[in-house]
């Protein structure tokens, strides 16, 4: 169905402007803001364009790019913005796993609730 990963959501700091995977479009509401919310508002923090992306055995992983003349741009910022919201957000991100492993990959959702456990 995909290729190496699906990109579920991006916030760009340059074009000020935040994309979201209609392919998701199932996902609660309140997940879709949250998503925003949080992408953007890391982008206005550190700078860059973030992207949250599944990877093929549909782990969630945080991506930034930066552009190559891009001074301002946070790294080290970044990276603990990222452990923080990996920290906080840990609920949100695992159940968005588990949609994808489910509705995507095609998972027994029994089974991946028992090894969440």
């Amino acid at each position: 169905m995909y290729q190496d990963r699906v990109v579920l959501c991006a916030s760009s700091s340059y074009e000020k402007k935040y994309w979201f995977n209609e392919d998701f479009a199932t996902l609660p509401e309140q997940v879709k803001q949250e998503l925003k919310i949080m992408s953007v508002l890391f982008t206005e923090d550190v700078g860059g364009i973030l992207s949250l992306e599944f990877e093929e055995d549909g782990t969630l992983i945080f991506k930034v790019d930066v552009d190559e003349n891009d001074y301002y741009f946070d790294e080290i910022g970044s990276a603990l913005k990222i452990k923080q919201l990996q920290r906080t957000k840990k609920e949100l991100l695992e159940a968005i796993e588990i949609f994808y492993k489910v509705f995507f990959l095609n998972e027994d959702i029994a089974r991946l609730l028992d090894s969440e456990e």
